[in-house]
């Protein structure tokens, strides 16, 4: 039993890793398959699976608006990811989070013709309860490859989102909104970098995770 409760309208940082600290994006392809994964199993509705999903059309997907979470901010690590979600509807993260995994699982399993669990059991979930947390958690998550020195391409995060406005998967506006331009949130994301993982009542339990 899950000691969280997941509360409609609250945010919460969601992060899981390989089991045995695999690898579990191995190429671009596997970044691209989670990522379409998490936008179109982001519906109230059921799709099926994401190869039924691509039999509709265009409209169809378009009209498919009520949304299980928002996603604010994503990271996705060779080993490892990040995600702060906002919940829409009742069991909506435990929802997204099931098809999510399932399905990358299932798609990841037969791609490189293995069996069994791909990542450590159940993720990881923490209460995001205040709006400072809320906008340091964000600058961890956008520049995650900065925290872990990671200079290879093998990373995908929401930044360019949040920088460049590419794609429109993430309510990057609830962070965005509370900066008067995006060079200040650039600039307050540079700075929160510096001492962000000293935050040990935030981050605690992330860098147990991480650093075991």
């Amino acid at each position: 039993m899950r000691k969280i409760r997941f509360a409609n309208g609250e945010f919460y940082h969601i992060y899981n890793r390989g089991v045995d600290k695999r690898s579990v994006f191995l190429d671009d392809t596997d970044f691209e398959r989670f990522l379409q994964s998490m936008r179109e199993f982001n519906s109230q509705k059921p799709i099926g699976s994401l190869f039924e999903n691509s039999f509709r059309n265009k409209d169809q997907l378009g009209n498919r608006v009520a949304k299980l979470v928002d996603i604010v901010a994503y990271c996705l690590n060779k080993n490892h990811y990040h995600l702060i979600l906002a919940q829409k509807i009742e069991g909506g993260i435990s929802e997204f989070m099931h098809r999510l995994g399932t399905g990358y699982t299932q798609s990841f399993n037969i791609k490189y013709k293995r069996n069994g669990a791909l990542f450590q059991g159940k993720f990881k979930a923490l209460h995001v309860d205040s709006n400072e947390y809320l906008l340091n958690l964000s600058a961890y998550v956008n520049l995650n490859n900065q925290v872990h020195k990671i200079k290879n391409k093998m990373i995908k995060s929401s930044w360019e989102e949040y920088i460049d406005g590419n794609n429109h998967m993430c309510a990057k506006d609830i962070v965005l909104k509370q900066f008067d331009t995006l060079s200040e949130y650039k600039n307050f994301a540079g700075s929160s970098l510096q001492d962000i993982l000293a935050r040990k009542k935030l981050y605690k339990e992330m860098e147990k995770l991480l650093c075991e």
